[in-house]
């Protein structure tokens, strides 16, 4: 099921956040890496070939350039350390394994990369261990920007590297000065990854939000911010099936404001319209009572509520609640007999096991809606009852 409507205040509040706070909500955190893993998930097999050969193209250029003459330790870092990361990150780049296992792999692998590269640079020549510290900056710029991590776990990662470089100085394995020079500078190529990093993702969730925002927008009613009809039909379609896979009860609960067009002849459209936003909220609040539950406008001043998993008691405490809500609201209505604004409401109940028909079962909500409405208005019908009354003197 998608999450919550996100609409303008949530971007609010993600851009006025605490700096470091790049997180949402459970569900709308797992719906985000959902919708970044597929590029993501490309992204990062390209960056883990351009790793691979960046792994073979200095184990020939150490030999080469640096005239180094072979080192078992350092081959054994190469060969027995780095490349087999490499080539696991590879293997866990397929679509059938990413999701599930290239985040928590690459977590460990990485800072056990960037410790053998601290050791290469412990264990050379004093002349080149600046050459080879080069390449801890390198790997400080490819956790942030090419691994896919996310900024918080990049920068644990590098933390790691930067405290091991620390260690192997303050071991004596790296002369002071050097080592000092050195240190600064992974330090302050981490302050400018770190924050290029960090204003990547933001801007990547806030994309997100915006796009999420505005499909939610296309699915909400404009006055109301209830579920359009197109949506409500698609969502219920969705729901009912899920009832009939679980065996679970399913209650279609239809609202009509009574006498709407003698209000709104009355008072004018802006009320009329100002009349459906206040008890559409009213009836979101009072319907939707459980996750699945869904609310939506059905056209015109008639609203409509899905009640997933309901049974009779429930769906009857719902629909005694609508009508007692709006009751309460002491809306003018001054051209009804009660003098205020109320509603009729019906609903039917598909009971778990029961194979209904969605279109059966609407049919049986609005014959009931029909039912409250020619019982006398301001009351609600349980399909197979009779009316209940709601307030019939405010």
């Amino acid at each position: 099921m998608s999450s919550p409507f996100v609409d303008t205040v949530v971007l609010r509040d993600f851009e006025h956040r605490a700096a470091w706070s790049l997180k949402f909500q459970p569900e709308l955190e797992a719906e985000y890496h959902d919708s970044m893993a597929p590029a993501t998930r490309r992204w990062v097999r390209m960056s883990v070939l351009l790793a691979l050969s960046t792994v073979l193209g200095f184990a020939v250029i150490d030999h080469w350039v640096l005239e180094r003459p072979a080192s078992p330790v350092a081959d054994s870092i190469r060969f027995g350390l780095q490349l087999p990361i490499v080539l696991m990150a590879l293997f866990l780049t397929s679509e059938g394994r990413y999701k599930r296992w290239y985040v928590g792999a690459v977590t460990v692998g990485a800072p056990l990369f960037g410790i053998g590269t601290v050791i290469l640079a412990a264990t050379a020549p004093p002349a080149q261990v600046s050459l080879i510290t080069g390449r801890i900056l390198l790997a400080a710029f490819y956790i942030y920007f090419m691994l896919g991590l996310g900024y918080r776990r990049a920068l644990a990662i590098n933390c790691v590297l930067f405290a091991a470089y620390a260690g192997a100085a303050l071991a004596g394995f790296i002369e002071p000065r050097t080592a000092t020079y050195n240190l600064f500078v992974i330090l302050c190529a981490n302050l400018i990854g770190g924050a290029g990093a960090f204003a990547l993702e933001r801007a990547n969730r806030a994309t997100f939000l915006e796009k999420r925002r505005l499909a939610e927008t296309a699915r909400r009613d404009g006055l109301t911010g209830l579920l359009n009809r197109a949506a409500f039909d698609e969502r219920v379609a969705v729901l009912h099936a899920q009832a009939l896979r679980e065996s679970a009860a399913l209650a279609i609960v239809l609202i009509d404001i009574d006498h709407f067009k003698a209000y709104n002849d009355h008072y004018g459209h802006p009320a009329g319209d100002q009349c459906i936003r206040v008890i559409a909220s009213t009836v979101r609040h009072a319907a939707r009572r459980r996750p699945l539950d869904i609310v939506g406008r059905y056209g015109g001043e008639e609203l409509v509520a899905v009640l997933y998993d309901a049974s009779r008691e429930h769906a009857e405490s719902v629909a005694r609640t609508l009508v007692a809500s709006v009751g309460r609201l002491r809306m003018p209505h001054v051209t009804t007999a009660v003098g205020a604004v109320t509603i009729s409401v019906g609903a039917a109940i598909a009971v778990p096991g029961e194979s209904v028909p969605l279109a059966s079962l609407m049919k049986r909500a609005d014959e009931a809606l029909y039912a409250a409405k020619a019982a006398g208005r301001n009351n609600f019908v349980i399909a197979g009852d009779p009316p209940t009354l709601g307030f019939p003197a405010l």
